[in-house]
């Protein structure tokens, strides 16, 4: 299959669709059949290669879970093709899965760099396992959010003659300690079916939170919350089919592991899951057997994880019926991280009756070159970060914030852009029209945004004086339910949706690529429409988001 071929079966196995029909997210499959892939696209292929490490889940030889740390040298994984991978490298000395990475075994792996915050799995089974090396197929991959992820930068020290290995089936006083200060954790989970679908497998993916976010609740048995996430339920659809699962605890400062195998079961609903700000459920893990190994791999990380910059807030400007903007500059009045069109802010909030700060990321919606920052929010009815800052924050408050991160940004120097949203999917837009604006070049732009009415239509006036700052940009609004009171021409271009059908009637440019944003539903339509036109999958550039994203 092609790359810009649509999956026709589901990306999603028995569980996992399970588990989205219970919390009523089914619709996200449209959306996922776009970005869960039978191949690693250039950019993830680029991304893998890159790592000094890759995060690994498998079944050893009694059918047990284990997840694990895969390093080598620079450049120990190549990919030859954008169906495989090449890891000059195996489970070492004391692994868990030490000679279980063998032809034919499944095996899922986590590509993350915590420096950047940015994560990609892809899922598969190894085809070779020879002169020293694994080669792996692909069969699933996909990105993740950067959500709940520390930063950390990473360096390489000498290897280190191995440990042995310390074994046991219940928590030492030591290992409770370094589950309790966690703030990372990583899980292996997967489910093989009858058949031969691309779904089935083995899933690393990675979980994270505040220092103590894993509660200890004995020598044999933990429990940890599971947040908002990108609804493809991967890890909590394997386990709802095989609850056999392995956890991973990293010491970053001296490269020991923590490997643990054992099962898991959901609290979906109960007293203790409103307990936890921000837990949507939690998962409880019954250890069988643990297996610790010290300095593992000859990697270090930073202790810190803790770029964090105070803000303080100037300016409040309510957008439309839902939308504010925040303007904050530097508390200290020193200059701020520079950033890109397109980016987000992690930022940091203190919510009342919430004991940890809440964390959410949002698009920046200014100028990429002002000395302040700007997100605009919509206020959710049952968002705790939104209504904190809708109700709550004023001029004059104080927030934290990460350095601002993300990938969605203006991929070409010279290439015709069209910008695609949909409700607040306008805000990383405006930040990239701003930056557009201001260009040395004359390259047409499209900026297409679809709104219910003049009500709930953000930034409106500054996207109209961004446009006439120079030749060639191109702004149409559709309006789905225009108000009496809404100026057809003025206030909106056309009545109805911002689709397909209107990109086909607006942009006739082959070089053109475009840049989507707004609800799973909408950018799956429209890309759905953009490939039917034969418009390349890789012109096509997204960025989804949600109430708690």
């Amino acid at each position: 299959m092609s790359s810009s071929q649509v999956h026709i079966e589901s990306p999603f196995h028995a569980g996992e669709q399970a588990v989205q029909k219970r919390l009523g997210v089914s619709d996200i499959e449209d959306w996922a059949r776009k970005v869960v892939r039978p191949i690693l696209p250039e950019e993830h292929r680029a991304f893998h290669t890159a790592l000094p490490f890759l995060v690994a889940a498998a079944r050893d030889r009694d059918g047990r879970p284990w997840a694990t740390l895969l390093s080598g040298p620079e450049g120990f994984v190549t990919s030859p093709d954008p169906r495989s991978l090449v890891l000059q490298t195996k489970p070492g000395a004391g692994d868990p899965l030490e000679g279980s990475l063998v032809a034919g075994a499944d095996i899922g792996i986590l590509g993350i760099e915590l420096s950047n915050r940015r994560r990609n799995r892809v899922n598969g089974r190894i085809l070779d396992d020879r002169a020293g090396a694994l080669v792996f197929a692909v069969d699933q991959s996909f990105g993740n959010c950067p959500q709940y992820i520390r930063e950390r930068e990473w360096t390489r020290v000498a290897e280190q003659p191995a440990t042995p290995a310390t074994k046991g089936r219940r928590l030492t006083p030591s290992q409770r300690a370094w589950i309790a200060a966690a703030d990372t954790l990583f899980i292996a989970s997967g489910h093989r079916g009858d058949s031969d679908s691309p779904t089935f497998g083995m899933d690393a993916s990675h979980r994270g939170g505040d220092p103590g976010f894993v509660e200890v609740a004995d020598e044999t048995r933990l429990v940890f919350p599971d947040y908002a996430g990108n609804n493809h339920f991967n890890t909590i659809g394997n386990l709802l089919l095989d609850p056999r699962a392995g956890l991973l605890f990293v010491d970053f400062e001296s490269g020991s592991l923590l490997h643990l195998t054992g099962r898991a079961s959901i609290d979906w609903d109960s007293d203790a899951v409103a307990r936890v700000p921000g837990a949507r459920r939690l998962v409880a893990f019954d250890i069988e057997a643990i297996v610790e190994r010290r300095e593992a791999v000859p990697l270090r990380w930073d202790a810190g994880a803790e770029s964090v910059r105070s803000l303080r807030l100037v300016e409040k400007i309510r957008e439309s019926a839902d939308v504010t903007s925040f303007v904050f500059e530097a508390r200290d009045g020193g200059p701020l991280q520079a950033f890109e069109a397109g980016q987000h802010l992690p930022i940091e909030l203190h919510v009342p009756d919430f004991e940890q700060p809440v964390r959410r990321t949002y698009s920046l919606s200014g100028a990429p070159d002002n000395d302040r920052y700007r997100i605009s929010v919509k206020r959710e009815p049952r968002g705790a970060a939104s209504r904190q800052l809708h109700d709550r924050l004023e001029p004059g408050a104080i927030m934290d914030a990460r350095k601002p991160a993300g990938e969605f940004l203006l991929p070409c120097s010279g290439c015709p852009i069209v910008l695609v949203s949909a409700g607040v999917g306008v805000t990383p837009m405006v930040s990239m029209l701003n930056a557009l604006a201001v260009e040395d070049n004359e390259r047409p732009v499209w900026f297409v945004h679809g709104a219910r009415d003049g009500d709930h239509h953000p930034l409106a006036d500054e996207v109209r004086r961004l446009a006439a700052m120079r030749p060639g940009i191109h702004v149409h609004v559709a309006y789905s339910r225009p108000r009496p009171s809404d100026t057809a021409g003025f206030d909106y271009d056309s009545e109805g949706r911002a689709d397909g059908a209107l990109l086909a009637g607006l942009v006739d440019d082959p070089r053109a690529h475009y840049l989507l944003c707004g609800p799973t539903g909408f950018m799956a339509d429209v890309q759905t429409d953009l490939e039917r036109r034969n418009v390349p999958t890789a012109h096509i550039h997204s960025e989804s988001f949600g109430p708690a994203g």
